[in-house]
């Protein structure tokens, strides 16, 4: 191996790139997709006005799961079949954006797993309904914010009992979701998050920006306004942690299997900028043996959004 020192990513297409030249580990053209699947599922709590759908893309690569979420029914018709027994190279030139960060996500969660020498902090999720399982993830991720007493938060992505924790901590919340719609208290939710950012303390953000294409936009506007950037990522739980410090605060990160999928105790991980991240890289060379490793030292203060 040989250690070179490298910034955080700079876009998401700037991580891609270093990852087909094999910046990040091995050859991506060396190593296959074994398993592709979705998971589609659907919910309604007890006690909440309404109810949603999820459709996850995730591909397995090794001992890792890499996931997308998509909009129900958006994938087209073969596009899981194709991603089984696919290199990982083509994968992350794929045309379909979800596919690209799928493959990113199991690359990235083969070279680099979640654990504490990579800058996670693993926490529990403990065993309840899935009501309780939700909000004690609602938990961890809102632990994260560093938010004045009374600030407001920007929430891009909103999930229920995200919006329930920060309320009950004396937050304001600016919900915003391509979707729009309301909320459980009857308030709009926007669809112009960038247009939000300048009056928020901080931004709270789902990994579907990612998959969706408005994640970069985000992050840079973010970085601009100066505001803290916390993500909670099902979809590129491996991706996100590489732009902490540059643009992005923090990261809870959820791989596969989420915590809506069992009534089991589950482990999430968390990462916080300064505490470890992307800089230091060791490149792997042809011969060296294994997958390659990434240790993560402290980031440079510098990206987008």
């Amino acid at each position: 191996m040989t250690t070179t020192s490298h910034p955080p990513a700079l876009c998401f297409d700037a991580l891609l790139g270093q990852a087909l030249r094999g910046e990040l580990g091995p050859d991506p053209s060396a190593r296959r997709i074994s398993v592709a699947f979705t998971t589609s599922q659907a919910v309604r709590h007890d006690g909440r006005r309404g109810g949603y759908r999820n459709e996850v893309l995730s591909l397995r690569l090794g001992r890792a799961v890499g996931s997308c979420a998509v909009e129900p029914g958006a994938l087209p018709a073969g596009a899981v079949e194709d991603c089984a027994g696919a290199d990982v190279a083509g994968l992350l030139a794929h045309p379909l954006l979800p596919v690209r960060v799928a493959a990113l996500d199991a690359y990235l969660a083969d070279v680099t797993p979640h654990a504490p020498h990579h800058g996670a902090q693993p926490v529990t999720v403990p065993a309840g309904s899935s009501l309780e399982r939700s909000q004690a993830r609602a938990t961890a991720v809102v632990d994260l914010l560093e938010v004045p007493p009374g600030g407001t938060v920007l929430v891009v992505g909103v999930v229920n009992s995200l919006l329930y924790e920060l309320r009950s901590r004396g937050l304001t919340v600016v919900p915003c979701d391509l979707k729009g719609g309301t909320t459980d208290w009857g308030e709009p939710i926007g669809t112009d998050a960038l247009r939000e950012i300048g009056r928020c303390d901080a931004v709270l953000a789902s990994g579907m920006t990612l998959g969706n294409g408005t994640f970069d936009a985000l992050r840079g506007s973010a970085l601009r306004h100066r505001k803290p950037l916390v993500m909670f990522a099902q979809t590129g739980s491996a991706v996100l942690p590489r732009f902490l410090g540059a643009g992005v605060s923090a990261v809870c990160a959820e791989p596969y299997p989420f915590f809506w999928l069992d009534g089991g105790p589950g482990t999430i991980h968390r990462y916080r900028a300064g505490d470890g991240g992307p800089g230091t890289i060791h490149r792997y060379r042809a011969g060296d043996g294994g997958h390659g490793t990434v240790h993560r030292g402290r980031p440079d203060d510098g990206g987008t959004s």
